[in-house]
């Protein structure tokens, strides 16, 4: 029987490291809660970033959604792979959680002001909310999980300190330019390779597929809900509705497959080392900020459909071809190795992904590229069933 949240024990619990080889390991109610309001701040830096495109600001809306979500990126992995091994689910533990939603919905506000503006003040303050509790639950680990202590107090003083230098980079001309974003960025990025190398979190590897899978659907469907908007005011409007229904149906064809391809994958099963685990917890960078930037691509079109955008027909057509190739090479990537995939499935997924940035060029780039992705999808199948390729997901 599941414990009542009010009883006294679920008000304190020591935070020690759950075991790796837990069974029924899932996500909880309060992650799932966790990336619906993450999804919040994923909806801003989409809808900023279709802005800045249909405005013709391609490179500057490119530049700042890539930092805006990297932002969101690092905050919701950070806390994922920690809660995967010290989720105690007490009263600290729920309320420290919060704040980092408080960060969250603070970052989602800025989202806008950054890349339309460059200010990244709000942006930085509610990144730092969240890291900051981050911090807290590094210090709770450290305090209770002795055989761990050294690497739960470089994680804390790691994410410490580079608090302390977003916030000082407010204070430079410009935000401190992309020089220093770039800086803090790769340290970030590197306290947990430092922190690991003490002692290995006990991260499950079957939640962390499960966490990472969930977070790729939801941002699959802010895709489709960013979608739906902009097809349902292209046809308020009155103007092409059958161009703009064209485009709904490539796009539709598009998100599916993409699902298709991901989930096909054996993740847990391929998340055996510490080295594997960084790569592919890495990589889905690009995954998630592809997966975001589909709809805002397909957003983009109908707004140029319907003569909103002040885009020209290619810049239009790279802002859908470009996320949707640098899904599925990302996604090859990350089990290609581990995978041992023959040749002929080796081949697939770059060959499409090229195919797909050949639509590029044509006038039939959206719904073109929905049908190269059904394609993908179909001859990855075909080379399965002969027993050459991933299994079916």
């Amino acid at each position: 029987m599941t414990q009542s949240p009010f009883a006294p024990s679920a008000w304190y619990r020591p935070m020690v490291a759950r075991r790796t080889g837990e069974d029924h390991r899932t996500a909880t109610a309060l992650e799932l809660f966790f990336d619906l309001c993450f999804v919040a701040a994923v909806a801003q830096a989409a809808a900023a970033f279709e802005h800045e495109t249909a405005a013709g600001r391609v490179g500057h809306g490119v530049l700042g959604y890539a930092l805006v979500f990297f932002a969101i990126w690092w905050a919701w992995m950070n806390f994922t792979w920690f809660a995967s091994a010290y989720d105690t689910d007490d009263a600290p533990y729920r309320l420290l959680t919060l704040v980092q939603l408080a960060g969250a919905l603070v970052l989602a506000a800025g989202a806008s002001e950054a890349l339309e503006h460059g200010d990244f003040t709000i942006v930085t303050w509610g990144y730092v909310v969240m890291r900051l509790a981050m911090v807290s639950q590094w210090l709770r680990a450290a305090r209770t999980d002795r055989a761990r202590r050294r690497s739960a107090l470089r994680y804390a003083g790691g994410i410490l300190l580079l608090q302390i230098g977003w916030l000082a980079r407010l204070g430079l001309p410009h935000n401190g330019g992309i020089a220093s974003f770039a800086v803090l960025a790769a340290l970030e990025l590197a306290v947990p390779i430092w922190a690991e190398r003490t002692a290995r979190t006990t991260w499950h590897p079957r939640h962390i597929a499960e966490r990472y899978g969930l977070f790729t659907l939801i941002v699959l469907g802010e895709s489709v809900t960013a979608a739906a908007l902009a097809v349902r005011t292209a046809l308020d409007t009155g103007t092409e509705p059958q161009s703009v229904l064209v485009l709904a149906l490539g796009g539709v064809l598009t998100v599916f497959a993409l699902w298709w391809l991901y989930f096909a994958q054996d993740a847990p099963h391929r998340l055996t080392g510490l080295t594997t685990a960084m790569l592919w917890g890495y990589g889905h960078y690009v995954v998630f900020a592809a997966a975001a930037a589909v709809g805002a691509g397909l957003a983009v079109n109908v707004a140029r459909v319907t003569d909103h955008s002040t885009v020209t027909a290619v810049q239009a057509s790279a802002s859908y071809t470009v996320p949707v190739a640098a899904f599925i090479i990302s996604v090859w990537l990350l089990h290609r190795r581990a995978a041992r995939l023959s040749t002929a499935a080796d081949v697939l997924p770059p060959v499409a992904a090229l195919a797909v940035l050949a639509t590029t060029f044509t006038s039939v780039a959206v719904p073109g590229t929905g049908v190269v992705a059904s394609l993908l999808v179909g001859a990855s199948l075909a080379v399965a069933r002969r027993g050459t390729a991933v299994p079916r997901p």
